[in-house]
This record gives C-alpha cells, sequence and structure tokens, in this order.
C-alpha cells in the first residue's frame, strides 16, 4: 500500500505512478527502477493538480525548493491518448471480426 501525493488516498501500488527527481526535475518512474527516493501518484491529471497544489512533491521527495513536473505532465496526457487509443482499436477489431460489439442499455 502506498498514499497517493495528490488525493492522499491510500491504494495498492500498481494503481499508482511512482515519480522521482532528475535534475531538479520529476519525473515519471513506470518501470519503478530508477534510483532514489520516490513519491506515488494516480495517473491521473486531477491528482497532478492537487499535488501541484499542495506543493506535495519537494516534500515527499525531501527537495529543497520547487521542482519541474513538465514530464509527469507529458506522460500522463500521452498515457491518457494511448488508453483511449487501445479502447477504439478494441472496438474497430470487434467490427472488423464480423462480431456485433455489444453495448449496455
Amino acid at each position: 500500500m502506498r498514499t497517493c501525493v495528490g488525493c492522499r488516498a491510500k491504494t495498492v501500488v500498481p494503481e499508482l505512478l511512482r515519480m522521482v527527481v532528475v535534475d531538479g526535475m520529476v519525473v515519471p518512474d513506470p518501470g519503478r527502477r530508477l534510483s532514489g527516493r520516490g513519491a506515488w501518484l494516480h495517473p491521473s491529471p486531477d491528482c497532478l493538480r492537487a499535488a501541484e497544489r499542495r506543493r506535495a512533491f519537494p516534500r515527499a521527495l525531501r527537495v529543497a525548493g520547487p521542482l519541474d513536473v513538465g514530464r509527469v505532465r507529458v506522460y500522463l496526457e500521452r498515457t491518457a491518448g494511448e488508453r483511449a487509443d487501445v479502447g477504439m482499436s478494441d472496438v474497430q477489431q470487434e467490427k472488423e471480426a464480423g462480431r456485433p460489439v455489444m453495448s449496455q442499455p
């Protein structure tokens, strides 16, 4: 169990994104392999905004001064786009296979 630095909810590790500081920037560590102290965040723009508003990154990562979270923002935008693309391709694949696409009433 880990705590999201944005919403402060305790969640299991696979649902959170680990982040570390590299050269004064917060960088995503989806493989959980980078060295250094980590902070955990739901992969959601809302939690990122909450963490920025609360100034949680310097405190959680034990670094003095403000940190740049631009790379995390870009990562979240990119992965959100990929998740949307994956959902669309599943529907397209089912249509192409000749199976009806079921929808909820």
